[in-house]
């Protein structure tokens, strides 16, 4: 029997302890088999299926479905409200478990690094995305939604997002599952203009066509892309087809005329913010023109202008945090790793592993290798103690342990609590998540 601690519940940890199950089956009478428990610090398992995946964007979260009926088998089980570093340490999981997972992602915010980064108003993706999807972390950061506008600093689907819950009305949330503070407090959005940052040009950026698609659907927004900022036509030829598609959107957005809504969803390509400045908060941010290089990066051209804002949500990418004790790339953002090996008994996988690429399915072979490292580094029987190890641990340290039944009665009052139109609304404090399973 091995057994396996898996640090962190979302698309990685389950894949890996899917792939765990498939590796060694659940032979224990025979000597073989695992033993999974997937620990996370929040009451609530998915991890970023439930506080990343946009709201609005509900087919994508029923992956949720598949973990479940992973985490209902016999030998894998959730153990929730446990923070490695304060309720048990990665040394003690190592003397418990033949392998330790850390699938952790990359929860934090790559900084700006510019002149007035800091300012009130500056936001990262992580804790606006968190705000509206009801992370217990971010619940309270009501951002600053009046004034002249909006900018949004990235080329990926989060900038795409982010723009989009900025931009839609009460209505076109029917069907999501958008937390109440943040849907009321959407309402009172005054902006004009969201400005899309791109440093660099249509044919770089990481948007795929179904987000940028539904940008041309919006009930009180339209997209807006400068026609001089795209590429000869026929230079669309070798792009890939996904991103092909999306350069199309664009080029439609760039020839359709702006129909006449409150609100202008604007992409400045070839755009570099270097510096924000206010009086004490976000009143607008500088930008320099850019132009790509020779390497392929986008470089400075001296040329610089102001766009007035009140609120600039940075995403431009994640980093893993470091764990004391664990090796780590401060250059990547994530666990340095050998092909997810970190250490003996000590790996990583998904975003903490890899950093923050790939989409959820890139997850699930992730896990497959993983677990045939592990496979290949351990023994059958090694007489670690495991869960039983854990729990003992646990209940002498007063650890109040969420179980996946426990999730399950969480998961009821946010469904009974939901307002017409929404499959759940989320509790967003740990307090209120932990009452709910009375």
């Amino acid at each position: 029997m091995r057994h396996v601690a898996i640090i962190g519940s979302g698309p990685a940890g389950y894949y890996t302890a899917e792939a765990c199950q498939k590796q060694f089956g659940d032979d224990a009478a025979a000597g073989g088999g695992v033993r999974v428990d997937i620990i996370d610090r929040l009451p609530v398992p998915y991890g970023l299926i439930r506080t990343g995946v946009a709201p609005d964007h509900q087919s994508i979260k029923g992956v949720s479905r598949r973990y479940e009926a992973t985490a209902l088998s016999d030998n894998v089980r959730f153990v929730g409200n446990v923070t490695v570093g304060k309720d048990v340490s990665i040394p003690e999981l190592l003397d418990l478990y033949d392998a330790v997972v850390l699938a952790t992602g990359a929860p934090a915010d790559r900084p700006l690094g510019i002149p007035g980064d800091d300012l009130p108003g500056v936001v990262g993706s992580a804790a606006f995305v968190g705000w509206y999807n009801g992370h217990p972390d971010f619940a309270d950061l009501a951002p600053v939604l009046s004034g002249p506008g909006a900018v949004v600093v990235g080329a990926g689907n989060v900038a795409l997002d982010v723009a989009r819950i900025l931009a839609k009305t009460a209505a076109e949330f029917e069907g999501s599952d958008i937390v109440g503070h943040a849907l009321d407090h959407l309402g009172g959005a005054s902006h004009e203009t969201i400005t899309i940052l791109a440093r660099r040009g249509p044919h770089q950026i990481a948007m795929t066509p179904k987000e940028l698609g539904e940008l041309g659907h919006l009930s009180r927004a339209a997209p807006r892309v400068d026609a001089a900022d795209l590429p000869p036509e026929a230079d669309d030829a070798p792009l890939e087809p996904g991103l092909r598609k999306s350069v199309t959107h664009l080029r439609n957005f760039a020839t359709v005329e702006v129909a006449a809504k409150p609100i202008t969803i604007d992409f400045d390509f070839y755009a570099m913010p270097v510096a924000i400045e206010g009086d004490g908060k976000v009143e607008r941010v500088i930008v320099e023109r850019t132009a790509i290089g020779a390497d392929g990066g986008a470089h400075g051209t001296g040329e610089t202008y102001a766009i007035p804002a009140a609120l600039v949500v940075s995403c431009i990418g994640y980093r893993t945090p470091p764990i004391e004790g664990v090796p780590y790339d401060a250059k990547l953002g994530r666990f340095a790793n050998d092909e997810g090996r970190i250490a003996p008994g000590l790996y990583a996988v998904g975003w903490a592993r890899r950093g923050p690429t790939g989409t959820i399915g890139t997850n699930r072979p992730d896990g497959f290798l993983i677990a045939e490292q592990i496979a290949a580094d351990t023994a059958d029987a090694s007489g670690k103690a495991g869960r039983a190890g854990l729990d003992a641990l646990l209940a002498t340290r007063g650890t109040d342990v969420v179980t996946f039944r426990d999730w399950q009665k969480i998961e009821a009052a946010e469904i009974a609590a939901a307002r017409a139109g929404s499959p759940r609304e989320k509790l967003t404090s740990i307090d209120a998540m932990l009452a709910a399973r009375h």
